[in-house]
């Protein structure tokens, strides 16, 4: 029933809905009876058959008979079908031109709001490509102008900070109207002034705290908020204020707490000067209120400075007058006491020729005991029961290698070892209990230079004797002494080293002769190294490429005394050896050449090594290589792109010689495709993930070209988590890659994109806009109880002659530049609207060009992949 239900609507839709009336409808039905009837009656009486009812069913057997019913039904009901197509499509139409003169209407009303005030909402959104144009640009003009508010907000209250700096000379003037003034301006509703002196930060000026406010008159740096913001020297802002906060009380409000607190440190070279502290009622702040006060915290800083610094001259001026007056009184005293010193002078000169006499006999005596104690190879020093300086003989400089002008001792505790230290204490302590006994010791000294001197005294007590009165120590230079016991040390244990050393060692003399010989030459030429010992090195029985090496050697280095570093192939018993040898020239104390040490390793099996290694790096610098070419074979270059793009460039450049970075393009059914793919890694890793990720590409956009970009981007994802097998439980691999994906169709000039991580950037006009990718890679394991972002799919309907740029992060991230800093996406941007006019071709050259020369000496960090099309 429900179904003969619907074919009656449905034909009354189409054949009778708009068109006829019930009544006509009845009158049309009634007109194809009768033809009917005059139809079956004409048959009839072609067959000479009665008018009846059983008739007509007979004539019903004939096919003809069917026929002609057909159409004498179907020709009046086609006309009425083809007429109510009409009727129906033509309401329809006129529909659409209502509502698209609605929407025209609409946008007209938006446009007319934007110019008249610049204000509209989301409510004013019809969902039309040309309201979201408005919408934005509303918003867009709602920002510059909230921006040039803060900048004229922070440029008046700085140009009011200054009127009032310039006006004030003193600093107990100054505080309280700064104070005043940043509160009125910024909209606080208390604070207070505080100045740095010493470690302390004391209150100066304060602005409507109640009582419990005025207990805090200094905070000592680092505690507290205030003390706080002084230690880090940075700005604190607050909005959750601590519950024994003060509060703020009058006849307006009550008593109410703080919403929001900051605290300004005042600096002047990134020295503080002070701290201001505010205190608003407001729940927050705005960044222009941030703005403005970090600005002007500097120049109040520098104000306080350059007023300190002022008050501390003309404190300083006062004084200076003061002691000139002083001196002015004392002039005329002491013009009165010269006087009387020139009376007492006269009496002085004659008995001091009487004294001269004596002066000058003991002057010499002096003299000749100075110039011994001088020049003498050791020094004398006298001390106290204190372990106090009592005396020191003049020689001790010399000795110790310091100028006359230089002030030393020779226990000088600064310039002595903790070792030395120890032992002059313990010195000290045995002759302090052993009157008139003797010891000695030895410690360490550091020369003015740095260099360490070894000294030797010997201290006896004479604490006893009254023409001492104290411990005399009789100290000597044994640095010399010390360095030859070393070096006989030395020598010996190199003599060990030498005698047990696998290596070669023989001392050749200038003559050839040769002088030394350790146990492994004596195991080489198979004869003892007594034997070998004075003979030249011509009379042994050895492979005469090693006779001739040494003899070479020894003419080389008679004449340059260089070191002299060579392989030489020598045959020993039976088998060719590979011999390092090296030269090293001996010289004696007057630096003349006394004798050639040679020294002989074995470098056989090294060599082997080194070669088999040599032959393993090749294979895989081949393989690499083949690697490369295959994958140079797939990607698209610059000439290819250029096929579909004449103004375009693809700047490639990998960090090793595969890369996980590529491009990749496609044009299928006239729609064309371009991307610019980072994998995870570089080199060989992120070259099999390229691999991965450009089939994966190739297939999904093939099986199906009316898939957006998003729909593409997320089939990419979820084929490389089933190749990686990141999709099986327990996987937590987070290999992928990170994508930047176009879909341009010219013939509606349509850009459908789509990022997994990277950003669009298109250049129109000069200006630049950005697109920014989806904060989501392709592929890697899935997060546990982390719901996963959907790709944002961006479509743009472009210009002609707009550019668009996908890139990699291999040439943001580049070190580089001469603080060895990232280039940054920074400098891409200005780059990209530095000049209007730069074609494409300027961008190819330019960008190259900038990368090397920012990169300079440093290595490259990734791989660098920058795509560049004028649509």
């Amino acid at each position: 029933m429900g179904v003969y239900k619907q074919i009656q609507k449905t034909v009354r839709k189409w054949f009778f809905t708009g068109v006829l009336s019930v009544r006509d409808q009845l009158y049309l039905l009634v007109f194809i009876f009768l033809f009917l009837l005059l139809a079956w009656g004409g048959f009839l009486s072609i067959q000479n058959r009665p008018f009846s009812f059983s008739n007509i069913l007979y004539l019903h057997t004939w096919w003809l008979v069917w026929i002609v019913d057909l159409l004498i039904v179907a020709v009046p009901l086609a006309v009425l079908f083809v007429r109510n197509y009409i009727n129906i499509h033509t309401a329809s139409y006129r529909n659409e031109i209502h509502n698209l003169k609605k929407q025209i209407d609409h946008n007209t009303e938006l446009a007319g709001k934007l110019r008249d005030s610049g204000e509209v909402s989301e409510e004013d959104n019809r969902e039309d490509q040309l309201s979201s144009v408005l919408l934005e640009l509303g918003k867009n003009l709602r920002t510059a102008r909230l921006r040039e508010d803060e900048e004229n907000y922070i440029s008046k209250g700085k140009e009011q900070m200054s009127d009032l700096l310039r006006t004030h000379h003193a600093l107990t003037e100054l505080t309280p109207d700064v104070l005043k003034a940043l509160i009125d301006y910024m909209g606080g509703i208390q604070g207070a002034f505080y100045l740095k002196e010493g470690d302390l930060l004391k209150r100066s000026a304060m602005h409507a705290y109640n009582r419990r406010r005025y207990e805090y008159d200094e905070f000592k740096i680092g505690k507290g908020l205030v003390g706080a913001a002084a230690y880090e020297k940075q700005i604190i802002y607050r909005t959750e204020i601590p519950d024994d906060f003060w509060s703020v009380t009058s006849g307006i409000i009550g008593e109410q707490k703080p919403r929001a607190l900051l605290i300004l440190p005042l600096l002047q070279e990134e020295e503080l000067q002070g701290v201001v502290e505010i205190a608003f009622m407001q729940d927050h702040l705005g960044k222009k209120h941030l703005s403005y006060a970090e600005e002007v915290a500097a120049t109040i800083g520098q104000t306080i400075y350059n007023l300190k610094i002022t008050s501390r001259t003309e404190k300083l001026l006062e004084e200076s007058q003061s002691l000139t007056k002083t001196l002015q009184e004392n002039e005329e005293q002491l013009r009165e006491n010269a006087r009387e010193m020139l009376e007492t002078q006269e009496e002085l000169e004659k008995s001091n020729q009487m004294l001269e006499t004596q002066v000058q006999e003991v002057a010499h005596a002096q003299k000749r005991l100075e110039a011994l104690l001088t020049n003498a190879s050791e020094f004398i020093s006298i001390y106290n029961e204190n372990q106090e300086l009592v005396f020191e003989s003049p020689s001790v400089k010399r000795i110790l290698g310091y100028d006359d002008d230089d002030e030393v001792n020779g226990m000088d505790p600064d310039l002595l070892t903790p070792r030395g230290y120890r032992t002059i204490n313990n010195l000290f302590q045995y002759l302090l209990e052993t009157p008139g006994g003797e010891q000695t010791a030895q410690y360490t000294y550091l020369r003015k230079n740095g260099e360490k001197l070894f000294l030797e005294t010997k201290g006896k007590n004479l604490l006893h004797d009254p023409a001492i009165k104290g411990i005399i120590f009789n100290t000597q230079d044994i640095t010399e002494r010390k360095r030859a016991e070393k070096e006989e040390q030395m020598k010996s244990r190199m003599q060990s080293l030498s005698e047990n050393s696998p290596d070669m060692i023989m001392r050749v003399n200038m003559m050839g002769k040769l002088v030394y010989v350790n146990p492994a030459v004596a195991e080489f030429v198979q004869i003892s190294a007594n034997d070998i010992v004075k003979k030249r090195v011509s009379e042994l029985e050895l492979d005469t490429r090693f006779v001739e090496y040494v003899e070479e050697t020894l003419e080389a280095i008679k004449s340059e005394q260089d070191t002299i570093i060579s392989e030489v192939k020598i045959e020993v018993a039976g088998n060719e050896r590979i011999m390092e040898i090296k030269g090293i020239p001996e010289l004696n104390d007057e630096g003349d050449l006394e004798s050639v040490l040679f020294v002989s390793h074995d470098m056989t099996e090294f060599k082997k090594i080194e070669a088999d290694i040599k032959d393993k790096n090749k294979k895989i610098s081949d393989s690499i290589n083949y690697a490369q070419r295959i994958q140079s074979s797939l990607l698209p270059d610059t000439n290819y792109l250029q096929n579909y793009f004449p103004r375009s460039f693809i700047f490639y450049r990998p960090k090793d010689v595969v890369s996980g970075d590529f491009p990749w393009f496609l044009e299928k059914d006239g729609i064309l495709y371009v991307a610019a793919v980072d994998c995870t890694g570089h080199g060989v890793p992120g070259a099999l993930l390229s691999f991965i990720g450009y089939f994966l590409l190739n297939n999904i956009v093939s099986a199906d070209p009316h898939l957006s970009s998003a729909e593409i981007m997320e089939q990419l994802h979820q084929e490389v988590r089933k190749a990686l097998k990141q999709d099986q439980e327990g996987s937590n691999g987070r290999d992928g890659m990170d994508i930047a994906f176009c879909k341009v169709e010219k013939d509606k000039k349509i850009l459908d994109y789509c990022g997994a991580h990277r950003p669009l950037f298109l250049v129109r006009e000069g200006e630049l806009l950005e697109y920014q990718g989806t904060r989501k890679g392709i592929g890697g394991a899935p997060l546990p109880r982390k719901k996963e972002k959907e790709f944002e799919n961006h479509v743009i309907d472009y210009q002609e002659g707009d550019k668009i740029f996908i890139f990699s992060d291999g040439l943001p991230d580049q070190l580089g530049g001469p603080d060895r800093k990232k280039f940054q996406p920074r400098r891409m941007r200005e780059a990209l609207t530095m000049d209007a006019s730069y074609t494409m071709a300027h961008y190819g050259r330019y960008f190259p060009k900038v990368f090397y020369e920012w990169m300079g000496e440093e290595k490259q960090v990734d791989d660098v992949l920058l795509i560049g099309i004028e649509l």
